[in-house]
């Protein structure tokens, strides 16, 4: 997981987990009591934090990221581009989500969506300047969707940043590594074992990466 600005992001789907097969079971409402200790920690620490659950929705549930805001308000936005496959247990999201945090705009992205250029180019064009996605990567796609994230943040001149599980969900066993690139190339990453906050600080002259082991 990683912050960036006073936003704490975590992967897709990691309340529930990647359980395609028990989806309908698992999904969250806005007012799930469920979420009261991320409400609570939000008000607590004059944060906002996004956390990966299916959304509740009229027909197949939706891959989403629940939003919280500081004063406890709970917003979300849905996966709009979805793996092959997961047409069958998930419907698709329409809208983008952007966030703005001391005028710096964030855009929120899950998984497959940072696979399709044209999720990170629409991002842009509505003014963010960072984008981060909660992801399930495993050894197998790290090193070129990675590539991808890292092009997108020369490209697109923008903070990339994402947030990888490190422990197997449902059938997949994802590498951790969460990370962060600039302009620049890579700003910080977590190892694959390490339990951390990658951490992005924006300062008046560009931007700091840290890693924090928990």
């Amino acid at each position: 997981m990683y912050v960036v600005a006073a936003n704490l992001v975590f992967p897709e789907l990691s309340l529930t987990g990647y359980e395609p097969e028990l989806s309908s079971n698992l999904a969250f409402t806005n007012d799930d009591i469920r979420l009261k200790p991320f409400i609570d920690s939000a008000i607590k620490n004059n944060i906002k934090i996004g956390v990966g659950a299916l959304l509740d929705s009229n027909g197949l549930p939706k891959i989403g990221l629940i939003i919280i805001s500081p004063l406890g308000c709970v917003d979300t936005y849905e996966k709009i581009y979805l793996h092959s496959g997961e047409e069958v247990y998930f419907s698709e999201g329409a809208h983008h989500k952007i966030l703005t945090i001391s005028n710096t705009k964030i855009a929120n992205a899950i998984c497959a969506d940072a696979n399709n250029e044209a999720h990170v180019q629409t991002s842009s064009e509505l003014g963010a300047s960072v984008y981060i996605a909660g992801v399930l990567i495993t050894e197998g796609g790290y090193d070129s969707d990675t590539a991808v994230m890292n092009n997108y943040a020369s490209k697109y001149n923008m903070l990339v940043a994402m947030a990888n599980h490190n422990q197997p969900t449902g059938d997949w066993a994802p590498i951790g590594k969460s990370a962060i690139w600039t302009n620049a190339g890579l700003l910080a990453s977590a190892t694959e074992t390490q339990n951390a906050l990658v951490v992005a600080e924006k300062l008046d002259n560009g931007w700091a990466g840290q890693v924090f082991e928990l």
